[in-house]
């Protein structure tokens, strides 16, 4: 249990410092960036690991039964429909409120939902399992008061864009593009089961089994996400600014990005594999409250806070406790099994 746990948490500190390469590109604009960042991470990575990795490639996947492929090809579609609807409500409800409703949403629905193909966990567990949910979602928003009354400040003081749209349109957009999101969690959960058995029977070892479970995932998320910012690059004229001196650099630093994000979520599901009957679900909320904890911390490092009120610092710190807390209240729910 300790080492799923761990595998979990660590995971979660990779995906929350995956992003932190960005700030060094030059040259690109916002569009650039992520679309070569999708391309990479969601199709180059995980082709070349996959069929690198994998001994039996042609075979596991070509033998998978076909509604394994629907399960994990619609609801990793809808994960990438949810990533893309977070990026819009981020333009109506600014990025703190957006990112604690987006994953609030994902750490509630998404730990629960692989109940539907695991099936429920002693009652002790499952009462356990809720109380740390509870409280992390207590966290993610005593974070969301504490990003919102910073971005209140700093509209005030003209130092952050106007927000576009309505509040209600962006929380609204916000919650169902979590919901959608969810499809992640339901993924591996649906597909792990038979790839694990066909990856053992091909010789490969425990943790090529997240590998396997990730290549359907990504190449079916990567679709809308790709899609997406294709079509961005084409409204804002961003294709000329992959034309800059910087690219070589810009391309390395997206890679490692590309390669830590695609790692954490392979990590995550060896981590559910790790931490057995309820893996899915308590590996879930640790790996997801990790990477908030793990966001939260590396911006105070980074002094994005220091101009923050008091009050908003005190909700930030009240919401990185329960959090913290959260997931230790989730971690012991798995030595009850």
């Amino acid at each position: 249990m300790t080492e799923g746990v761990l595998l979990a948490i660590f995971a979660g500190l990779m995906l929350g410092l995956y992003a932190l390469p960005e700030k060094f590109t030059k040259g690109f604009k916002y569009e650039n960036t992520w679309s070569l960042f999708f391309l990479l991470t969601m199709f180059v990575v995980p082709i070349i690991a996959s069929v690198t990795l994998i001994d039996g490639f042609v075979s596991i996947f070509g033998n998978m039964p076909t509604d394994i492929w629907i399960k994990m090809g619609l609801t990793s579609f809808l994960w990438g429909v949810g990533v893309m609807m977070w990026s819009k409500a981020i333009n109506h409800i600014g990025l703190s409120l957006g990112f604690s409703l987006f994953i609030g949403t994902i750490i509630l629905v998404g730990s629960v939902l692989p109940f539907i193909e695991d099936g429920l966990p002693p009652t002790n567990q499952l009462t356990t399992i809720l109380l740390g949910l509870f409280v992390v979602l207590i966290g993610i928003f005593a974070n969301g008061k504490a990003g919102f009354i910073r971005e209140k400040v700093e509209k005030a003081n003209h130092e952050n864009k106007e927000q576009k749209g309505s509040m209600a349109t962006g929380i609204l957009i916000a919650v169902i593009g979590g919901l959608l999101a969810t499809g992640f969690s339901y993924a591996n959960a649906a597909g792990r089961p038979y790839l694990h058995e066909a990856s053992q029977a091909a010789g490969n070892a425990e943790w090529i089994t997240a590998v396997a479970v990730m290549f359907p995932i990504f190449i079916s998320g990567g679709l809308v996400m790709t899609a997406y910012f294709l079509w961005q690059l084409t409204t804002k004229k961003a294709w000329g600014d992959f034309k800059t001196p910087a690219f070589g650099k810009n391309f390395v630093l997206i890679l490692v990005m590309a390669f830590f994000h695609y790692a954490a979520s392979a990590l995550f599901a060896f981590a559910a594999y790790k931490l057995g009957a309820s893996g899915n679900t308590v590996g879930y909320a640790i790996f997801n409250t990790s990477c908030v904890v793990t966001a939260i911390i590396s911006g105070i490092i980074t002094k994005e806070w220091v101009k923050a009120s008091s009050k908003a610092r005190k909700f930030l710190y009240v919401g990185l406790s329960c959090m913290v807390i959260g997931i230790v209240i989730v971690a012991y729910s798995n030595s009850l099994a």
